[in-house]
């Protein structure tokens, strides 16, 4: 087992600042290699408070605050105009970048994209689900209508 700490929110894992014991296999050729942890040393113990103090300034805190963004993203008609093909497939994918930019635009609250999760990729045109995990207790299911521009 490999001690690492995460540097970025990994879903079923953990989020940034996190201490976690995983498979050598696992933290060695995919979460070190993306990014997405650092192996643990007293040193990088550290870093750890700056990981988490800046998780909290991004975290909603409130579980009451939570489920009013809530309400609010699930009443909102989010449209997304892309580039799409003549059958109705897209020319690439839907990001979920594009999602928090598409989510903002439509007037609801600021989104982090780590925070958005897609069940499988957006190829194709109409009406997809994505969901937000906007508190660990709190998620949002939000209607996305990908129109073609």
């Amino acid at each position: 087992m490999m001690k690492l700490i995460l540097t970025h929110e990994v879903a079923g894992l953990g989020a940034p600042g996190d201490v976690v014991e995983v498979k050598d296999g696992y933290g060695r050729n995919f979460l070190v290699p993306r990014g997405l942890g650092m192996r643990w040393t007293r040193g990088a113990e550290k870093d750890v408070a700056a990981l988490r103090k800046g998780r909290e300034t991004r975290d909603i805190k409130d579980l009451g605050i939570a489920s009013d963004a809530r309400r609010k993203l699930e009443g909102l008609p989010v449209r997304l105009s892309v580039r799409a093909g003549s059958g109705g497939r897209l020319f690439g994918s839907v990001t979920v970048a594009d999602v928090a930019a598409a989510i903002a635009t439509a007037g609801g609250p600021q989104v982090d994209k780590r925070r958005i999760e897609l069940g499988h990729p957006i190829k194709t045109l109409g009406a997809h689900r994505v969901t937000v995990r906007l508190h660990p207790e709190v998620l949002a299911q939000v209607d996305v209508e990908v129109v073609a521009s």
